[in-house]
C-alpha cells in the first residue's frame, strides 16, 4: 500500500494568482507571523491582521518578526517571495522561493548574458526603455551611462523644484539609515521598496537576481538593472513628496512604504515589470515562454530533451 507524502499538498499552479495580478508587497516588523487557513496572520499587542497568501508578490520581514514554519510553507506553496530585510526595509538579507516551476526564462537570461554581443544588445534595450523615441543602438556603454546620469540628475533637479525641497547630492550610509538627512532617508526607503517588488517579480518568473546585464558582480545585479527602469518615475517623486512634508510625518520610512505601495498598485508595476523582462529576452530570439510544467527532463543534445525519472538503456549493468 502506497503511503501519501506527509504534510499539506502544494497548491496547483493553475489555481494560483499570476504575479502580474498580485499585491505588490507587505512589510511587517515587530510582530508574530503565523498561518490561519489560507491566510498569513500578523499579530502584535494591537491585534491580528489577515493577508491572503496567494495574493502576495512579496512579504518583507523586518526586525522583531518571528515567523512560523506553517506560514513559510503557505507562502512557498502560494509562490509568494519572502524577503528578510533590515529596519525600514533598507537592508536585504535573504529571500525565499518564487512562483516559477520551470526554467525557460532563466535559460534565456543565462544564454543572453553569457555572450558579449547579446548582453550588449539587451543592455542597450534596457537603456532604450528609459529614452522612448530615441535611437540608442549606436551608443557605447560609456555614452549610455553618461546619458542616464544626466537623466537622473535632471529628475532630481525637477523634483527639487516641484516639491520645494533642497537637493544637494545622494549620500547615505547603509549601516546607519537614521544618520542621513530626511530626503536621503526617504530615497533609501523608496529604493528599498522598489528593489523588494522587482526582486519578487524576478524570482517569481524564475530568473536569476544575480545575472545582470548592466550591473554585475552582485547577488542582486539583475534586480538593480530592472529597478532602474522605474526609479525616476516612481521612487524619486515619492521620496521628495514625503520629504516635503517631513514635519507632518512621524515615520519617514513607513510613509514612504505606504506611498510606494500605492504607486506600485496604481501603476500596475508588477505587470509592467514582468512584461518588460519577457519582452527584453524574447526580443533576442531566446525562448521566454511561460513554463508551468514542473516535470523534470534530461538534456538530449542541441535543443532536445527527454523525460526524466526513468532508467534508459536496454540492459541493466548487473554490477549496479
Amino acid at each position: 500500500m502506497t503511503r501519501p507524502v506527509p504534510g499539506m499538498p502544494p497548491a496547483d499552479l493553475s489555481d494560483l494568482v499570476r504575479v502580474e495580478d498580485r499585491l505588490s508587497f507587505v512589510y511587517l516588523e515587530r510582530c508574530i507571523v503565523h498561518r490561519e487557513d489560507n491566510a498569513i496572520t500578523a499579530s502584535d499587542e494591537r491585534g491580528v491582521i489577515h493577508i491572503p497568501g496567494a495574493a502576495l508578490n512579496a512579504l518583507l520581514l523586518g526586525p522583531g518578526t518571528r515567523v512560523s514554519h506553517a506560514a513559510i510553507a503557505l507562502l512557498a506553496d502560494s509562490g509568494a517571495t519572502v524577503v528578510w530585510v533590515g529596519e525600514s526595509g533598507v537592508r536585504y538579507y535573504a529571500h525565499g522561493r518564487g512562483l516559477a516551476s520551470g526554467s525557460r526564462l532563466l535559460i534565456a537570461q543565462a544564454t543572453l548574458v553569457s555572450n558579449q554581443s547579446s548582453r550588449l544588445r539587451v543592455a542597450r534595450d534596457m537603456y532604450a526603455l528609459r529614452f522612448p523615441g530615441e535611437d540608442v543602438r549606436g551608443l557605447t556603454m560609456q555614452q549610455l551611462r553618461g546619458r542616464e546620469g544626466a537623466r537622473v540628475r535632471r529628475a532630481y533637479r525637477d523634483a527639487s523644484e516641484r516639491f520645494g525641497v533642497t537637493w544637494t547630492r545622494r549620500e547615505y550610509d547603509p549601516e546607519d539609515f537614521d544618520g542621513a538627512d530626511v530626503l536621503n532617508r526617504a530615497l533609501s526607503a523608496a529604493s528599498s521598496c522598489l528593489y523588494g517588488l522587482v526582486h519578487a517579480v524576478v524570482v517569481a518568473l524564475g530568473c536569476s537576481p544575480g545575472l545582470g546585464f548592466i550591473h554585475t558582480g552582485h547577488q542582486r545585479s539583475f534586480v538593480f538593472d530592472v529597478a532602474d527602469l522605474y526609479r525616476v518615475e516612481l521612487a524619486i517623486p515619492v521620496a521628495f513628496g514625503v520629504a516635503a512634508m517631513a514635519e507632518e510625518v512621524d515615520d519617514i520610512g513607513s510613509e514612504v512604504r505606504v506611498r510606494m505601495r500605492d504607486a506600485f498598485y496604481g501603476g500596475q508595476l508588477a505587470a509592467r515589470c514582468a512584461d518588460d523582462i519577457k519582452r527584453l529576452f524574447s526580443a533576442h530570439n531566446a525562448s521566454s515562454e511561460d513554463q508551468q510544467d514542473s516535470r523534470i527532463h534530461l538534456w538530449d543534445g542541441a535543443n532536445r530533451v527527454v523525460e526524466g525519472g526513468r532508467a534508459y538503456g536496454e540492459e541493466v549493468d548487473p554490477g549496479w
